[in-house]
């Protein structure tokens, strides 16, 4: 479905609701057998009338994101505004909630009945979820209901909400999904049953498209089946974590000189590694995997204030979860814990992608690397004595890994 049919189609929606008729016909029974509506959720007592009428969810993303106090929240493709309105109880009026909508038919009136639920803390924006008008940094959780499957371009919709996020922020949506990949008679079969299954992700693109975001701990949990393989399903992640100021991102083309730059601070030290110059950027990224390298990034200027990635450690399919990482620091930074971040991001990113074992070799006498990967579960595996010579002297080199506590157990 068109990105204009859509918005066509939820903007008669919303016009029948103003009019007083029902939208949807779905009782609790029905809903745990795969239908959509209000009925995903079970504290609507106290909701104004419309707003439960245009409750086409296919679950509840408020309990989901677990919102606290004080929490400003952003549902996506907020619709009649029920979501919003219960995340309003939960984040109480020291917080805030967003909603938005493509549809100005749906906006209008979910201001209304906000303001008609005495909801002060709520706003509702005109815009599309592949470009949300709020600025980075925005929002501590990002929510949504039945809505990402309908856009045509989900990855800029989740890129978009990884921008808005705050660092350590979250994302918990329902959403409709696939186990497998369906033919056209399947998908036909399913959206005739659902209502918005045309433009559904399999489980493993939507956590692919989560990664390639930033994301991490990346969660996908399947509830209702609709058959063909269609299903409701709970999608979890996290922005990772960084000091005030920063943010945790995949690293970029763009990035290019700025670490390198890093890279070649780090071998000027001597204590980094064997290498005394960094090597050009087609050459780093032809030996780094693409999907396991992250920069720590000033979020106001976009200045690079450190780096990660990984190297697989072998071709042979018995090393698929085993790869060798190396991180780096600005030498001006190292004090405001920018490894650390960097290091906790690249270690659940690397779980999320299915490795089992990170290694690395560090010099005996880079004391801080040590501690810092020691403070994050590596251990020393060994020392190979006299590996190499740097500088004209015989370095050892201290083999540390760690071994995943949910991966490969």
């Amino acid at each position: 479905m068109a990105h204009d049919e859509i918005i066509d189609r939820y903007s008669a929606l919303a016009r029948a609701v103003d009019a007083g008729r029902p939208v949807a016909h779905c009782g609790r029974e029905a809903f745990e057998q795969g239908g959509f509506g209000a009925a995903g959720h079970d504290d609507t007592a106290a909701l104004p009338g419309g707003a439960v009428r245009a409750g086409l969810g296919c679950g509840n993303p408020v309990a989901v994101a677990e919102l606290r106090a004080g929490e400003t929240v952003l549902d996506l493709g907020s619709g009649g505004g029920i979501d919003v309105l219960l995340s309003a109880r939960r984040v109480g009026p020291h917080g805030a909630v967003y909603g938005l909508d493509a549809s100005p038919d749906l906006v209008e009136p979910a201001q209304r009945d906000a303001e008609q639920a005495g909801a002060s803390n709520v706003r509702f924006l005109h815009g599309t979820i592949e470009a949300i008008p709020l600025p980075g940094h925005a929002v501590d959780v990002v929510i949504s209901n039945c809505v990402i499957n309908l856009s045509d371009d989900k990855a800029a919709v989740l890129a978009e909400a990884f921008r808005v996020l705050r660092p350590g922020g979250r994302f918990g949506v329902s959403d409709v999904v696939t186990a497998r990949a369906l033919d056209e008679q399947a998908r036909q079969r399913a959206e005739r049953r659902v209502g918005c299954a045309a433009g559904s992700l399999t489980v493993r693109e939507y956590r692919d498209l989560l990664a390639a975001a930033g994301f991490i701990r990346l969660a996908v949990t399947l509830t209702a089946d609709h058959g063909d393989g269609a299903h409701s399903a709970i999608i979890q992640a996290v922005k990772p974590a960084i000091g005030p100021g920063l943010e945790i991102r995949p690293m970029r083309d763009s990035d290019a000189a700025q670490v390198l730059a890093i890279y070649q601070a780090g071998l000027d030290t001597g204590q980094a590694s064997f290498e005394t110059s960094a090597p050009s950027w087609e050459a780093f990224t032809a030996s780094r995997l693409p999907q396991l390298r992250y920069v720590a990034a000033d979020a106001g200027s976009g200045e690079v204030l450190g780096w990660v990635a990984a190297t697989a450690v072998s071709a042979r399919p018995v090393y698929a979860g085993v790869v060798e990482h190396s991180i780096y620091v600005h030498p001006g930074c190292q004090a405001h814990s920018i490894g650390r971040a960097l290091l906790t991001a690249f270690v659940a990113a690397a779980e999320d992608a299915g490795v089992w074992t990170i290694q690395s070799g560090v010099f005996g006498e880079n004391a801080a690397s040590l501690r810092l990967h020691q403070a994050l579960g590596f251990r020393v595996v060994g020392t190979r004595e006299r590996l190499g010579r740097h500088h004209g002297v015989w370095r050892d080199v201290m083999l540390i890994e760690r071994r995943s506590a949910v991966i490969g157990t």
